[in-house]
């Protein structure tokens, strides 16, 4: 049976929706190479905003902070969230089950001021000094919760069956979860990595109340400097960050499309075997 041919309104909703979302991306990255320095009109091709802005220290040191707080803060929500899943998804029934999944899901829901007073005031409440490693812990403790759901949704449709016969071949269960359960859910364990590490590139709320004197965070310094107004500078560096992601998403669709091939052909050979 071939496939139907969409429909017009569905072509006319779909050019649309996606010249929605990305047009103004478009047109921010067609603007950094703008000969002028007004960034409505065009004057010409020139590559001179991002020679500035590899001399401007202030962009790039909020930029390091950005990527460092980034790299941290995902790898530990990472392991944190793929730890609170593996309890709501193996652990079954337990004492504070509801308590500990209700406060899994509340920052999901809660708006980022209150998440970011709140972890301010805890702060204070504890005598910690404002700075780096504030962010960190602040981004950590958010998107922690969005990688649990992201490694839960993967744990409940996971086959136990290569485990169950791992385990009754006699091998050890932390064997057995970094041979077979972690390469099994490692492309949900992914996908949370990049989740925790987008939100925190692109949380403004949250670490304008965590911050403090050296720690400012490329989204803070950019949206300070858009009160003054837009300069192409700012479209460079926003380019050079979309450019950025994108390579990030192409390689782990890559990786995560390699997994998924190698999987695929160990059960082929499993199948063979039997």
């Amino acid at each position: 049976m071939m496939p139907s041919k969409p429909s017009w309104f569905n072509l006319t909703s779909l050019v649309l929706g996606f010249g929605f979302l990305y047009l103004p991306i478009v047109i921010m990255i067609v603007f950094s190479f703008n000969e002028s320095k007004l960034v409505t009109v065009w004057t010409g091709f020139s590559l001179k905003w991002y020679a500035a802005l590899l001399s401007n220290e202030q962009l790039l040191e909020a930029a390091w902070v950005t990527l460092r707080v980034g790299l941290i803060s995902a790898t530990l929500a990472t392991v944190l969230g793929t730890l609170a899943a593996l309890v709501l998804v193996r652990q079954g029934r337990f004492v504070g089950r509801t308590l500990f999944s209700g406060m899994i899901y509340a920052p999901l829901v809660l708006p980022e001021v209150i998440l970011g007073l709140s972890l301010l005031l805890f702060f204070v409440a504890v005598e910690q000094s404002r700075g780096f490693w504030t962010i960190t812990i602040a981004h950590t403790t958010v998107s922690m919760c969005y990688v649990a759901i992201v490694v839960q949704s993967r744990l409940s449709g996971y086959d136990r069956s290569l485990e169950e016969a791992a385990m009754d071949l006699g091998c050890p269960p932390v064997r057995i979860f970094f041979r077979i359960t972690l390469p099994q859910i490692f492309p949900g364990i992914l996908a949370g990595w990049m989740l925790a590490f987008t939100l925190s590139l692109d949380d403004l709320v949250i670490a304008s109340f965590n911050s403090g004197p050296g720690s400012t965070t490329l989204p803070m310094k950019i949206y300070s400097q858009v009160r003054l107004g837009v300069t192409p500078e700012i479209n460079a560096i926003c380019t050079m960050l979309v450019v950025f992601v994108t390579i990030g998403v192409i390689l782990a669709s890559l990786l995560i499309k390699r997994q998924r091939l190698k999987r695929m052909q160990e059960e082929r050979l499993a199948a063979a075997h039997l």
